[in-house]
Order: C-alpha cells, then structure tokens, then sequence
C-alpha cells in the first residue's frame, strides 16, 4: 500500500479523534505518520481536513504550546479554518470577557504565524488569512486591543513605507504583527483597519486620526469595540454546506511599501 493511499485513514482518524476533543491524541497521530512517512503525509492530511475541524483542533494551541499542525497547516487550511473559530467560543465569553477572548486570539494567530522563521511562509499565511472577510475581522479583533498604536503604525506606514520602525507610544506585542501584515498584504492590512475603523476607506485617512488617551473619554474617531467585532466574525460563520472563499470588498489602496 502506497504512503498517499493511507491518507484518507489517517484523515479520518485525525477528525475523529478531534471531534471527540482528544487534541493530544490527534498530535500523537500526527506525529507517528510524520515519522513514518515524513512532514508530506501531516500537511496533506491538514489540507483535506474539514476547516471547522482544523478550527476546533488549532485553537487547542499557542505559541506556548508545541504541536505539528501549528508548525505544518497549509496557509489556505489556516486561513479556511478560521471562519469557524468563532464557533468555539462560549456563548457567554463574548459578553462578559470579550479581552480574554481576543487575547486567546491572538495567541493562536502569533503562534500559527511565528511556528516557523521562515518569511516566505510567514508572508504566506498572512496574505491567505486577511483575504477573506472573516480573516479582516480577525485581525480587526486583534488591533481592537491596541488601537491607539494601530492607529500610529498606520501614519508611520504612510509616511516611511518599508522603513517603517514600529514604534508608538505604547508597548505592544500587536504591533509587530501588524507591520508584518501590512507587508505581506496591503489589502489584507486596509481590509483589517476598515474593519476596526468602518468610517475610514483608506490608510492614508488614519494618518491624522488620534484617539483619545483615556478609553473613558469620547472619541471624534468611529471604532468597533472588540466585542462587537467578536459578535460581527461569530455571524460571518458559516455553514458547513457553504463557505464562500473571498468576500466582496474591493482592493483598496496602492503599494505603501513601493
């Protein structure tokens, strides 16, 4: 029997196990086919898992975390996955501590994009996941927690292109996240500032925008709060019969790293 005929078990034995919530022993098979049949046979089985089960079993890790699939998942299967991330939550997590929740995001999403060093598979997984409307609000969910520095790192990004430093009054690690993305993709990045900031249709707008330094105090600038954007990805997810691949929004902007 061929190493790619024994995919399909391993496959389902992946889905299976995950569904059932035995993460480790999903891991465990991961590993045993990785030994067996090399880093190929996991990354295929990645690729043809169902995204809401690529969902369920990604959001068991972080950067703290070791695991094959973080280091492994095709950027396409990542990116597919978390229209359903949403679904994992608590119901009543997102009214009562929606921080938590973006926090928790964000750990999943840093530690999915840093597994590796690699700036071509870094760049990759960024440009797949912002793609979509769903992946937008993602990073939207992420910037909320920052948003005075967000908006700082896009007047820099504006006014120094690539040679963007990334520092801003605060002492975020959201910050690096976003410069990378803004590399990776343009559109992604704008797509994610848009979600944040619905009143702005250009980077370019944000420049001057300032928001205020207590988060009390009324702001001149229109922004989601995280949990209304954890409420708006919860509605974007989809039916396991369609998930649609690309949104409708239109590509914005020019090259501001040109």
């Amino acid at each position: 029997m061929s190493e790619k005929s024994k995919l399909p078990a391993l496959t389902k034995q992946v889905s299976e196990l995950v569904l059932a919530g035995s993460l480790e022993h999903a891991e465990e098979a991961f590993s045993q086919a990785a030994e067996e049949h090399g880093d190929y046979a996991v990354t295929e089985v990645l690729a043809s898992l169902p995204p809401q089960v690529t969902a369920l079993h990604l959001s068991g890790f972080d950067g703290s975390k070791t695991s094959l699939a973080t280091m492994l998942v095709p950027a396409k299967a990542w990116a597919d996955s978390l229209a359903y991330i949403a679904a994992t939550w608590p119901d009543d997590m997102i009214e009562d501590d929606p921080e938590r929740i973006a926090e928790n995001l964000f750990n999943h999403v840093h530690g999915i994009v840093y597994a590796q060093d690699g700036e071509d598979r870094r760049n990759e997984l960024l440009a797949e996941a912002s793609a979509t409307d769903h992946g937008a609000t993602v990073f939207a969910i992420l910037w909320s927690l920052a948003p005075k520095e967000i908006l700082e790192v896009a007047g820099e990004i504006i006014s120094k292109g690539r040679y963007v430093t990334g520092q801003t009054t605060g002492d975020s690690d959201i910050v690096p996240l976003a410069i990378d993305l803004a590399k990776a993709s343009e559109d992604g990045w704008e797509r994610s500032l848009i979600e944040l900031f619905p009143e702005f249709r250009h980077s370019a707008d944000l420049a001057d925008a300032e928001l205020p330094d207590d988060p009390d105090e009324e702001s001149e600038v229109m922004q989601r709060t995280t949990r209304e954007l954890l409420y708006r990805l919860r509605k974007q997810v989809p039916s396991v019969r369609s998930m649609p691949r690309r949104g409708t929004r239109k590509s914005l902007g020019t090259d501001i790293f040109s």
